[in-house]
């Protein structure tokens, strides 16, 4: 399985999102700060931002090209914004949940204990990271993880994470409960999904 290993820090500048989003919480220098802000007033085509918009969400859910776009195909045949429902359809993947619930630091963890079988949905064991959830679904963490010191190393570090809404969070049942299908208004980051739409389009 390929697995995007670009450089988190580096990345982040690059695409202008907050090292926070991935889970990842790192100071930079002042410095790097400012040569980043420097290179963002420079000005970008108009493929420049489509491409980047595409390459921001493919980096933050870690999905490779060949995935992404399938996922754009089926959003395209949704109802609504193909752009909007690209959102929706990365953000309801497994290993995005973990993460979303509190039981990996960052996606790409939580990837790998998806992987390793780690969680139920419904009460069956599901290790495809990339499995698509459903509203009323219930994600919980297997029996005999839960005394492991790795969950409990998770748990210290991502205490003061929000739990989005449409997530429903019972820490001490080690489970979540997907009321509803994520949407674009519950992310913590800037996105222009539309620019994604015209880029695939031409």
């Amino acid at each position: 399985m390929s697995v995007n290993k670009d450089p988190i820090i580096k990345r982040c500048r690059y695409l202008g999102i907050s090292p926070a989003v991935l889970g990842v919480y790192k100071k930079t220098s002042e410095k790097k700060e400012k040569r980043h802000e420097a290179n963002a007033r420079r000005k970008v085509s108009e493929y420049g931002l489509q491409l980047k918009e595409k390459q921001k969400l493919k980096f933050i859910y870690g999905v490779l090209e060949k995935p992404f776009h399938h996922y754009f195909e089926i959003a395209s045949k949704m109802e609504g914004q193909a752009g909007n429902n690209l959102v929706t359809i990365l953000e309801s993947r497994l290993d995005n949940v973990v993460f979303r619930m509190g039981m990996a630091t960052t996606r790409r963890e939580a990837r790998q204990l998806a992987t390793h079988g780690h969680f139920l949905v419904n009460g069956n064991k599901v290790d495809i990271p990339s499995y698509r959830v459903k509203v009323g679904d219930v994600i919980t963490l297997r029996e005999k993880s839960r005394s492991s010191v790795k969950f409990k190393d998770i748990s210290e570090k991502v205490a003061s994470r929000t739990t989005p809404v449409w997530l429903e969070v019972n820490k001490e049942q080690f489970n979540a409960k997907v009321v509803r299908m994520p949407s674009i208004e519950d992310i913590d980051y800037e996105v222009a999904p539309h620019l994604i739409v015209e880029l695939y389009s031409k």
